[in-house]
């Protein structure tokens, strides 16, 4: 697989991912090496981005009003009258099937005296006002009006729901407040093209769990697109994870895309010669990755994880990957897609994150988990309701989780602590790496530009 000199150069010292995954059984295919060696400036962030109300405010206007972003997977929205409200910062869209079966977003509110129409989700026949009874069909045209009389110049039409962008890809829903936003395909750049080999509109939701953080969004999106964290709060997953081997990749005119591969059966460069084969192994059978006990001769670590995988999805979901990568197989195959999701590829780690204010406040933040595991021909699987966890509950409180709910757990933790110390901070300002941190100032260069905007 490519990897460029200059990226090289300044990666941390020892094998690539590249180099890794080079060295793999079953090659992976070209898209997997595409990398690039840009590495957007600056260096040092003020710290208002994430403490500031008029920083948040500004967000609200250039960047949730006017982003694509995910309202919920297609599944929670199975049958004609199945709604779901999605509120983000102050903004609330009803998100429904129609009679037709079309999706279809409105803006939750009456036109009449503003009054919020719906909460959370469920099944209805019609959207009903629950201050004057003003009620709309699932198309969002007005059927009753009680005190139509009353308003002799109001024009046809006139009180019928506010309509707002709404697309699909992937299984989920995506919704945008500006009706002069570009389609959904082109916001979603090559992320199509990247995910055809593993659609996640054939997932099925094992696991969907909310927590509200004590931290700014942003705060919960950027810890989880560098593993450069690895070594302070995930130091029992370095026996078998590359951290600092991570591939990061950010493509010219991507603004919204970018991708890291952090590999799995090999051991962190921190760890260099202080590992053996043996203590890989034992590592990551701990974590239900493989099976325990010696190598066979010729066996590597990262095979045995390898062929663990391709049993297990085989035997547990009749799905065959024999013919694919090892390293779509077992990496941690990562995408972000701006403003603020994290979407997975392969099937190392079949998780995706989505992180949104929380209401008003920039110190607080809404995080999410979805387990989206994969199904064979058309067996899907019944999804999994939404769980929402409380403030003394975690996620390695939801089984179906498994062993992802205590490394999420402490990540969780960790946010708001960073969150207290950005605002205790003298600097005022924090200092990113030129590549671990590289998606961290990706992503902040492309939110610079929205807030830009007239």
């Amino acid at each position: 697989m490519p990897d460029d000199a200059g990226r090289r150069a300044q990666r941390c010292p020892g094998p690539s991912t590249a180099d890794i995954v080079a060295a793999d059984a079953q090659p992976a295919p070209a898209f997997l090496g595409e990398s690039n060696a840009e590495v957007p400036g600056p260096v040092d962030l003020g710290v208002e981005a994430y403490t500031s109300p008029d920083f948040h405010r500004r967000e609200i206007k250039k960047i949730w009003r006017r982003c694509w972003q995910i309202a919920c997977r297609e599944d929670q929205l199975a049958k004609p009258g199945d709604f779901l409200v999605y509120d983000i910062a102050d903004d609330s869209a009803i998100v429904l099937r129609d009679r037709g079966g079309e999706l279809r977003a409105f803006i939750n509110s009456c036109p009449h005296r503003g009054t919020r129409i719906c909460d959370g989700q469920g099944h209805q026949t019609r959207l009903r006002c629950p201050f004057h009874a003003l009620t709309w069909s699932l198309e969002g045209t007005v059927k009753e009006h009680p005190g139509s009389w009353d308003f002799p110049d109001l024009e046809a039409g006139e009180f019928d729901l506010d309509e707002i962008g709404i697309g699909t890809w992937g299984g989920f829903v995506f919704v945008n407040f500006d009706r002069a936003a570009p389609p959904l395909e082109d916001y979603l750049e090559d992320l199509p093209a990247h995910f055809a080999s593993w659609p996640l509109d054939r997932r099925f939701t094992a696991a969907h769990v909310v927590k509200r953080l004590a931290c700014n969004w942003k705060v919960t999106i950027e810890a989880f697109i560098e593993t450069f964290h690895v070594i302070g709060i995930h130091p029992e997953a370095m026996p078998f994870f590359g951290d600092a081997n991570s591939q990061y990749d950010l493509w010219p005119g991507r603004r919204h895309v970018s991708r890291m591969i952090n590999p799995s059966g090999v051991g962190s460069p921190h760890l260099a010669d202080r590992l053996t084969p043996e203590r890989i192994v034992e590592a990551a059978a701990k974590f239900g990755l493989c099976e325990g006990g010696p190598l066979a001769p010729g066996e590597t670590p990262r095979g045995r994880v390898v062929a663990h995988l391709r049993r297990f999805y085989e035997t547990t979901f009749g799905i065959d990957l024999s013919t694919i990568s090892d390293s779509e197989v077992a990496d941690v195959i990562e995408y972000s897609l701006f403003p603020n999701a994290v979407l997975f590829g392969g099937y190392g780690s079949p998780l995706a994150y989505r992180s949104r204010p929380d209401g008003d406040d920039p110190n607080r933040s809404i995080f999410e988990v979805w387990l989206l595991l994969p199904y064979a021909g058309d067996a899907s699987r019944p999804s999994a309701p939404t769980r929402v966890l409380g403030d003394s509950e975690n996620f390695a409180d939801v089984p179906e989780l498994s062993y992802y709910g205590p490394v999420i757990d402490q990540d969780a933790l960790m946010m708001p602590r960073v969150q207290r110390g950005l605002r205790s901070s003298w600097k005022g300002r924090v200092t990113l790496s030129r590549y671990q941190e590289s998606r961290i100032r990706h992503m902040r260069r492309t939110l610079a530009e929205y807030l830009a905007r007239e």
